[in-house]
């Protein structure tokens, strides 16, 4: 990671300069964003900042990936984002009106599931399939992601709307408790197969061209590292900030639109795992795969695995009602992306058609929100 600039040489800090200030301006800018309330103009420069801020993200998630090695990196950088996206939940279910089941958390983690399995697993497919016709991973590695996907996003948004406890797709107390332990465990064994027993499984399968670039890549120092890893955390957390800030203005011209006020959560979904979906593409184009499947189902895992039982911490202490249940039409969507997703990675082998399918698949989960 070769950087020649000015805090390079004096502080051995091989940072680009942008990826410093976009971070530290998006905080800024949250700090003097009351004074231009309700100012179109500013929202649109939140904008522009917001997408510099998703970009230093990505650049600093890279470097910390790189310091500590796969599967570790992808991790660092799933954890970081999941855990700013239960505080943004939270936060919001604290703040909804009261007598009614929030459907927030619903709502924002089958977004986030339909995103990246469809649309972020999908463009790094077609990318991959479009600049080298085939593309290999480990199949033990994705298959035991794949099995604990299915069994958690069936359990928390599928199950509650079969079950006579409570109605209209809720969990009573107890089994909120009990299917938030099970994702819990689930997530737990996930994270230990990957990390320890069985870390080979995930380790990137590269070509003789990039296992030879890689290994005359310079790691990173530690002072870099731990700079990145603080930029990272400040940049996320302004992507979150920024994109509750701006969720007003988008919601106006959403409903401006006549679009349904559910594309709120779709669009503010989509910026916060813009970082993970642009360092999954990045790594697909240079014939890296097994890293870009890595991000994504594990993303997936975790915002699931961590989610529902924040939630149920949250309604156990403060009697908040949840609905979990999605409705017919998302359950037949969910089941049909995890199935195809499920056929695609069978082989160990991706090609383009595969990325075309789950785009389409993308595709029709957007229309059919807009379009109900």
């Amino acid at each position: 990671m070769h950087v020649d600039n000015f805090i390079s040489k004096k502080f051995n800090l091989a940072l680009p300069y942008w990826t410093i200030i976009c971070p530290i301006l998006a905080i800024f800018s949250l700090t003097i964003a009351e004074g231009f309330k309700d100012q179109m103009w500013f929202s649109a420069i939140l904008g522009i900042i917001l997408i510099s801020a998703v970009l230093s993200a990505v650049h600093h998630a890279e470097v910390v990936a790189h310091k500590v090695g796969e599967p570790f990196g992808t991790i660092i950088l799933a954890l970081a984002i999941t855990v700013i996206e239960v505080s943004l939940i939270v936060s919001l279910m604290m703040s909804e009106p009261t007598g009614f089941p929030s459907v927030l958390a619903r709502d924002t983690v089958f977004a986030a599931v339909m995103i990246i399995l469809t649309g972020i697993i999908g463009i790094c497919l077609l990318a991959g399939g479009v600049r080298y016709r085939e593309q290999n991973f480990i199949k033990q590695g994705v298959s035991t992601a794949l099995i604990t996907l299915v069994a958690i996003s069936i359990l928390t948004l599928v199950l509650p709307n079969f079950l006579t406890s409570e109605k209209g797709g809720e969990f009573s107390s107890s089994q909120l408790i009990f299917v938030a332990i099970i994702s819990l465990i689930l997530y737990g064994g996930f994270i230990s197969v990957q990390t320890i027993r069985h870390r080979d499984y995930f380790l990137p399968q590269t070509s003789k061209d990039n296992v030879t670039s890689e290994l005359h890549v310079e790691k990173p120092n530690l002072l870099t590292t731990i700079s990145s890893l603080v930029l990272l955390l400040v940049a996320l957390c302004a992507v979150v900030l920024l994109s509750k800030k701006l969720s007003p203005t988008i919601e106006t011209i959403v409903m401006d639109l006549g679009a349904p006020k559910s594309l709120v959560g779709i669009i503010i979904a989509v910026v916060i795992l813009l970082p993970e979906g642009l360092a999954a593409y990045k790594a697909a184009k240079q014939d890296r795969l097994q890293t870009s499947l890595n991000l994504a189902l594990g993303s997936a895992l975790a915002s699931i695995g961590l989610t529902i039982p924040a939630v149920a911490i949250v309604c156990y202490f403060t009697g908040l009602e949840v609905t979990l249940g999605i409705d017919a039409k998302s359950s037949i969507l969910l089941v049909l992306s995890l199935f195809t997703v499920y056929l695609s990675l069978n082989s160990g082998r991706t090609n383009i058609q595969q990325g075309i399918v789950l785009l389409t698949l993308f595709a029709t989960y957007l229309f059919t929100t807009i379009v109900p």
